[in-house]
């Protein structure tokens, strides 16, 4: 490419493009702003070449930046990658780039990319998804004017021709001085630039698996019409059927035969999470009880502080010279009253030219005037609205130092405490309302402002200045002259020599974002401006430029306060015009011939990037430039390389002094400008990992990790300097150790305003020897500065207390992250100074979070492969792992009034989970070295521990038992008979017109009802038709395919009159086809129906072409339309014969997504009955509304088979009815004044979420629950308690009692095991009432490991569980271990074993897994009773012996469910329930709707429904990874964020996890964002 240089541009060109690409570099203007302003500058100048102006030797696929012209030096220099030269250093670079090359010698690192859904990446620019081999050709490169950045070449190819000679050389070869290293360096960054770039191109090569943006893969889904968009909080119909997932897919268990991006991506988490980690930590500490969180113990071979103990450093004496002012008003009366034309402060505008110039004279008059008007024009005479010593808020913007010199200085006169502040912008301002909270507890009623800040202050409508937010309110007074009136003649400010009264207040913003007010007395301001002049030999009348801001710090002391006693003349220079001139200082220098000049490392940097060949630059006249910042470990390479410029335009290095401040010492060190050049300022080259440790080591042979410190000079004079140990009691440090600077001296903060308690911490502080004697009788002020005190008395300032951040024992500061982070050629990512480093707490420990500002051009791979890299560097170089990185939209990160950006608001919004940002990158695995120990299991006690009557190793046998059925003495006619048909036959005789069933529709009205002798002789008619049409024998089975109502239950007494043996069977849902069908089909093939009997309509959709484009229709069994029945009687009834054959089968689908059906005996059908009719008191009187799924378990028995043994009047209420109409099930419970009433999970959340906001309209209109007695929570799973209170509480208004609502608990081998009515208001003798369900709060940490602890409501890590209802009659309950089947004692958690004369007789499957079976329904113990035959559930639970008594007396035994055996996840040695972490999970954002969690690989993958803008998508990750680790000590592998309605969930309202784990594998999901933690 052709020479840069071989364009002539005219000189104010270049100048105009130096400065846009300072306001790119800065964030001021857009890519596209520059990229259009910067064409139209140079366009002129374009020489039209063949290809548009681009060589056409070049070849395509190197993007070449067409940049040419604008100076060829200034863009050489630009060429380093414009990172933030604050925090750069040569030696830093080289340092990250071989920490990252080591990492590539370790090993490939593959970190999966995070998947993300196509809207989400609209916010990168489209090109960036234009394929490598069509680039577009005159393409013009975004990058800040670098050769090297825009193009990733192999080390082969040859860089540009000027790439080479780059910024980075050409600084180091000032700092090393010499020809000879300049050729080696040059060559080393030669490589960095480019090579490093290629060979991390390489480790990283691996992680991209395929672009990003393929289309989902669409294999799985048949039709497009599966995507069911399910309204909140609906149910069954639209969620019964997952979106995806075939029926084929259901029995895959682990070994999951799925192909697919998500899979492999996965394996290659897996991979990359076995590479050895950091070593494990060694001790624990027992964290309660035996949950073991490790602690960090001290490594035997870390460095320790081997120097003796320092001593204290006093500073020079403070030389009082005799013409000083006795304080500093008397200053300014004398010089307003001697030399009134002498020039005080010059102001500037944006241009540069002087606006003002303020002399001691009008400074004097002024601050007279505006003393006067706030003491005597505000309020009234009697009671003025300020008194000497009150606080007043200074509100002024950076621009206008002169208004505010004057306010302070009037404040000063009339004895008031002014408290300058930044001006409010709007009222959500970043930190602004803490400022409210500083104004507020220092009593401030007044805000002193000028007319144009008064003028840009926000208004309401009337004209009125808003309250903002968190602040008092105030009344703003507007100090210009114009404003206010003369005082008379005669009135006079009364000035005092300085005294221990309060002169300001400056504001300090700390770690946590909370404002604190430091406050300065008179005397220290004083003394502070007297060390101030002598340290900096201050004459009268030097002029000083001031780049500073002017209301606080090294800014405020320099250029308002010690100039005015020294009479010099300040030219102050605003933010406004630095951004766009950033020479203007030191224009301005040259142009005043300044002697001092006050600035930050930022304005030495911002001014060798627009450096010019500005041959009028003279800086001879400087005797002294100030830097602010000096104290910032990294300012040094800023100092270094200003100096390199500047030299040779009369720079003398002497000059140069930084100094070290803080708002509580105020001027802690500065380094004097001494005459003589050959004394060489202090350097120190450290180690990291020494720092790390808290002590000094010079480093030696590890070149990679190393900070570069320079001295900030000596103790002030009349001050006492020591360190001490930044933790704990403030001993001293040793010599070579890391402390807390704290001074003693007259001129330090004295208190933090309205703090007692931190004031003591920090300005009460008496530092104590080895032997624990004070050392000296004075207090100290700590400094917030951590550092040492070097050779010759010099101090080394290595960071800040704010900026330290403590990870297993080590300790690291924020700046030297952000230097290592910065290092990782960033400027085509990331914003340099837009980068945020703070440490939150996770999990014991403080874990580092990366926050960066991503530039709009860059593309997610680029972004990713920056990610990962920063990340390898920051542990190459402080072998330290950051736990989050993110990066963020550019311009989104909340700003400090200059600009900065504000820490604790960015770290709030993260924790809240309202950053929003673009790309994260979690590495918990890698970060997280403190997770307890794995567990190993125990053996359990053995038959070898006598059992002692009921006893097992001193605990009373857990087992429990419903009401003996012998024993029961009733009348029950139904129990004469063995069979349901025959019970129906006497009811259709003796009573044939007594209604048993009543359907509703979605209206509440009577949809159909079936008496007794209906029913009768509808089964007949439906028997005739099996006989006849169906040509079906005894015995055989036959699919009823019917919707919830009455068709179902007659066609079951049908099949029970011919002889065969019903298998009911949910219908498929007519909109989602696809989904449900093959579920239809399966159960129709693996029960062996012979037939199928369904009702028109269904026959119809069986037949339609979507039924035959999802299953083969050809192979269905013969379909029977129960519509069109025959008119005749059958000839004769079956009668069966043996009671143990099978009267039904019962199928379901399991949570686990296993299809398993159970075979259900005439006798176990009837016992079962008459259990249920014995516990709830059911007679043919009764009227039971039922709002529950007919398919299966006790749903199905409730709905079709109770009625007719029981005889009383079932309404039933389809659950699907609901979703028109929420309030149908209660409305009918209330109408037909229903006592017993039964639901899903599903329904009382529909009705909780649906009914919601409607219980004072349903009141209206006459909705009265007062009768019900008992609402049972149909289910196969732990109770859900918080649902159920939230219901109980939310109808509590509409009369329903809050004990009435219970849970019953059933599972495949037995379909209900308790079943809990309570009878409220009966007297207990009357029979069967229960005592209220007891809740027990168990240890969350206990159950993990298969113990139960019960603990007090509230505690941490407590988890409530529901007593599961009562045990019907006839059952008997153990709790056995499920691995050895030994009986467990009371209170200890086991799997629910149950004997009962109504348990299933077995799985009924096609394959006849005897072993399976026998397993299940016939175990016995293995020692104690071992003749009785039990049934296992599957279920982990236990018992507990209550304190209550039940009907009988006896004590009453409570069962508490806590999970499936199948669900529950072996992770690190313990068993967790998903159910717990998607508990914490949702708890933990509001966005976040749904949860569930499965695992692969021991991977955990946690699945969010997000009900929020995609944009909240990212700001999961971190919440959901934090809450998992905190509360359950389980690192997250992915995290899956996803619409709402994606988690599937079948009729009963369970999660089905397996499917849902199943679709994900498959990359069936489409979810909006995939995050694989490292």
């Amino acid at each position: 490419m052709a020479d840069r240089d071989t364009l002539p541009l005219p000189l104010e060109v270049r100048d105009r493009l130096a400065e846009l690409e300072l306001e790119l570099s800065e964030g001021d203007i857009t890519q596209k702003g520059y990229e259009k302003k910067r064409s139209k500058l140079i366009g002129a100048f374009l020489p039209k070449a063949p290809g548009k102006g681009m060589d056409p030797s070049v070849p395509h696929e190197r993007r070449t930046p067409v940049t040419p012209g604008s100076s060829s030096r200034y863009h050489r220099r630009r060429s380093s990658g414009s990172r933030d030269e604050r925090y750069r250093s040569d030696v830093h670079t080289e340092a990250v780039q071989a920490a990252l090359a080591k990492q590539k010698e370790r090993g490939k690192m593959a970190v999966p990319m995070p998947s993300k859904r196509r809207s989400l990446v609209v916010q990168s620019s489209m090109d960036a998804y234009t394929p490598p081999g069509e680039e577009h050709i005159g393409h013009q490169d975004t990058s800040s004017g670098s050769e090297e950045e825009g193009s990733m070449q192999g080390e082969g190819t040859p860089t540009s021709s000027q790439g080479s000679i780059n910024m980075e050389n050409w600084i180091s070869r000032a700092i090393h001085g010499s020809t000879t290293s300049s050729t080696t360096s040059s060559s080393s960054t030669q490589s960095g630039g480019s090579g490093a770039a290629s060979r991390l191109a390489d480790v990283m090569g691996q992680t991209h698996l395929e672009n990003h943006s393929t289309p989902p893969d669409v294999t799985g889904y048949t039709t497009d019409s599966i995507q069911v968009e399910r309204p909140q909080g609906s149910t069954t119909a639209s969620r019964a059927t997952p979106k995806y997932g075939n029926a084929e897919l259901m029995e895959t268990g682990d070994g999951v035969p799925v192909g697919g991006r998500v899979s492999a991506k996965i394996q290659q988490l897996v991979n990359t999470l076995k590479r050895p980690k950091r070593p494990p930590l060694r001790e624990f500490f027992v964290d309660d009880f035996e949950e073991l969180l490790e602690v960090q113990q001290p490594d035997p071979n870390q460095p320790k502080a081997e120097g003796a103990q320092m001593l204290a450093m006093r500073g020079e004496q403070l030389g009082v010279v005799t013409n000083w002012p006795p304080s500093l008003e008397a200053a300014l009366q004398r010089w307003g009253t001697i030399s009134p034309k002498a020039p005080c402060l010059t102001t500037m505008d944006t241009n540069g030219k002087p606006l003002y110039i303020l002399t001691y004279g009008k400074l004097w008059v002024r601050s007279m005037k505006v003393a006067y008007n706030i003491l005597h024009k505000l309020g009234s005479k009697q009671e003025p609205m300020v008194r000497p010593g009150d606080r007043v808020a200074l509100v002024f913007p950076n621009n206008d130092p002169a208004a505010f010199m004057v306010a302070f200085y009037g404040c000063l006169l009339a004895e008031l405490v002014p408290v300058p502040i930044e001006v409010p912008l709007t009222r959500k301002d970043a930190g602004s309302q803490q400022i409210g909270f500083l104004l507020g507890s220092c009593g401030v009623t007044v805000a002193l402002t000028s007319d144009a800040c008064h003028k840009g202050l926000p208004k309401s409508t009337t004209g009125e200045i808003p309250q903002f937010k968190g602040w008092p309110k105030l009344l703003w007074f507007v100090t210009e002259s114009k404003h206010l009136s003369k005082p008379p003649r005669d009135w006079f400010p009364h000035i005092k020599d300085a005294n221990n009264d309060t002169a300001y207040i400056e504001y300090k913003t700390c770690k946590d974002g909370s404002v604190l007010g430091v406050t300065v007395m008179r005397i220290a301001l004083l003394t502070h401006c007297q060390a101030l002049t002598q340290s900096c030999g201050y004459t009268e009348a030097e002029t000083i430029v001031n780049v500073l801001d002017f209301k606080k710090d090294v800014g405020l002391w320099h250029g308002i306060l010690t100039s005015v006693m020294n009479m010099m003349h300040v030219i102050s220079i605003p933010y406004s015009l630095m951004k766009v001139n950033p020479l203007s200082w030191i224009q301005k220098v040259c142009q005043y011939k300044a002697k001092v000049a006050c600035v930050k490392s930022r304005d030495m940097h911002w001014a060798l990037v627009a450096h010019k060949d500005q041959r009028d630059v003279n800086l001879s006249s400087l005797r002294m430039l100030v830097v602010a910042d000096g104290s910032n470990p990294w300012s040094i390479s800023s100092c270094d390389a200003f100096l390199n410029v500047f030299q040779s335009k009369g720079l003398k290095p002497e000059v140069i002094c930084p100094c070290a401040s803080s708002p509580e010492a105020l001027t802690v060190a500065i380094r004097r400008p001494t005459d003589d050049s050959n004394q060489p300022p202090g350097r120190g080259v450290l180690s990291m990992q020494g720092l790390s440790h808290g002590v000094i080591r010079v480093d030696s042979e590890e070149k990679l990790s190393v900070l570069t410190l320079q001295d900030v000079g000596t103790a002030m004079p009349g001050a006492l300097m020591c360190v001490v140990k930044p933790d704990g009691v403030p001993q001293l440090c040793k010599t070579d150790e890391i402390g807390e600077l704290c001074v003693c001296s007259v001129a330090t903060g004295t208190s933090y305003y309205g703090l007692s308690g931190m004031t003591k911490n920090t300005f009460e502080v008496f530092p104590m020897n080895s032997v624990g004697a004070p050392i000296s009788e004075y207090p100290f002020t700590r400094t917030g500065l951590l550092g040492f005190v070097g050779p010759g008395g010099l101090c080394f300032i290595a960071g800040k207390m704010d900026g330290l951040m403590v990870v297993g024992g080590r300790r690291h500061n924020a700046d030297d992250i952000v230097a290592t982070a910065l290092a990782v050629e960033p400027m085509k990512f990331v914003y340099r100074g837009r980068i945020a480093v703070f440490s939150i707490s996770v999990l014991h420990d403080e874990r580092i979070v990366v926050v960066a500002e991503q530039r709009p051009d860059s593309t997610e791979e680029d972004s990713f492969q920056w990610m990962s890299r920063v990340l390898q560097a920051i542990d190459g170089i402080h072998q330290v792992g950051v736990y989050c990185l993110a990066l963020v939209p550019s311009n989104t990160l909340p700003k400090t009034p200059l600009g900065g950006i504000h820490l604790s608001e960015t770290k709030q919004l993260f924790l809240e989970g309202s950053l929003h940002p673009c790309n994260v990158l979690m590495c918990p695995h890698t970060c997280v070295t403190n997770l307890p120990k794995p567990r190993q299991k125990q053996p359990e006690i053995g038959p070898a521990s006598v059992m002692v009557g009921n006893l097992v190793s001193g605990k009373r046998i857990a087992q429990a038992s419903g009401r003996d059925l012998g024993q029961m003495e009733d009348n029950d006619q139904a129990r004469k008979f063995l069979f349901l048909s025959e019970v129906l036959q006497w009811r259709a005789q003796t009573t044939p017109d007594h209604v048993l069933y009543t359907l509703l529709n979605s209206r509440g009205t009577i949809a159909s009802s079936l008496s007794c002798v209906q029913l009768h002789k509808r089964a007949e008619k439906i028997a005739t038709m099996l006989a006849e049409r169906g040509h079906l024998q005894d015995g055989d089975h036959v699919a009823l395919v019917y919707p919830p109502g009455i068709d179902l239950i007659a066609a079951f007494y049908g099949c029970l009159y011919a002889g065969c043996v019903p298998i009911t069977v949910r219908p498929p849902h007519p909109q989602n086809i696809a989904t449900t069908l093959p579920t239809v089909k399966m159960i129709v093939e693996v029960s062996r129906s012979a037939c199928m009997m369904t009702t028109a309509v269904i026959c119809k959709l069986l037949r339609s072409k979507e039924a035959s484009a999802a299953v083969d229709v050809r192979t269905w069994p013969p379909v029977l339309d129960t519509d069109d029945l025959p008119k005749k009687k059958p000839p004769l009834l079956y009668k069966p014969s043996n009671p143990d054959t099978l009267a039904y089968l019962d199928f379901s689908v399991s949570t686990t997504g296993m299809l398993a059906g159970v075979k259900m005996s005439h006798t176990a059908t009837s016992a079962f009955c008459r259990s249920i009719k014995l516990q709830c008191e059911l007679y043919p009187s009764r009227e039971v509304a039922i709002c529950l799924d007919p398919y299966c378990g006790l749903g199905f028995v409730i709905w079709c088979l109770c009625s007719v043994y029981s005889g009383h009047q079932s309404i039933l209420i389809p659950p699907s009815e609901l979703e028109v109409n929420p309030a149908l099930w209660l409305l009918a419970v209330s109408q037909y004044k229903v006592r017993d009433t039964f639901c899903s999970y599903s329904v009382m959340e529909l009705c909780t979420k649906g009914l919601g906001l409607q219980t004072e309209s349903l009141k209206s209109r006459g909705l009265d629950l007062s009768r019900v007695r008992t609402c049972v929570v149909v289910a196969e799973e732990r109770p859900r308690i918080a649902l159920t209170q939230s219901f109980s509480k939310l109808f509590k208004d509409l009369g329903l009692h809050p004990r009435a609502v219970s849970t019953s608990f059933g599972c495949r081998v037995n379909l209900a095991v308790c079943l809990q009515p309570h009878r409220l208001g009966k007297l207990a003798d009357q029979g069967t009432s229960g005592p209220d369900p007891t809740t027990v709060y168990v240890d969350m940490r206990a159950l993990r490991h298969d113990r139960v602890r019960l603990v007090e409501r509230g505690s941490p890590h407590s988890l409530p569980l529901m007593e599961s209802g009562k045990i019907l009659p006839g059952v008997r309950i153990i709790i056995a271990n499920p691995e050895t089947k030994g009986p467990l004692g009371d209170s200890h958690l086991g799997e629910i074993w149950v004997c009962s004369g109504h348990n299933a007789s077995g799985y009924f499957t096609v394959y006849g897994d005897e072993a399976l079976q026998s397993d299940h329904f016939n175990s016995r113990l293995s020692f104690g009773d071992t003749q009785t035959i039990w049934a296992r559930t599957g279920y982990l639970g236990f018992l507990r012996r209550t304190e209550l008594t039940d009907a009988s007396g006896e004590r009453h035994d409570a069962l508490y469910v806590v999970g499936a055996l199948d669900e529950a996840m072996e992770l690190r040695g313990m068993r967790y329930h998903p159910i717990d972490i998607e508990t914490s999970v949702i708890r933990t954002h509001k966005s976040i709707t749904e949860c569930a969690v499965f695992t692969w690989t021991n991977l955990l993958v946690v699945v969010v429904e997000l009900d929020g803008s995609e944009q909240e998508a990212l700001d999961l990750v971190p919440l959901v990874t934090n809450v998992v680790l905190e509360e359950h000590y389980l690192i997250v592998g992915v995290v899956v964020v996803v619409d709402i309605g994606v988690i599937p969930i079948n009729s009963r309202g369970e999660k089905q996890r397996m499917h849902l784990r199943d679709g994900f594998l498959a990359d069936q999901l489409d979810p909006i964002y995939v995050a694989y933690n490292m």
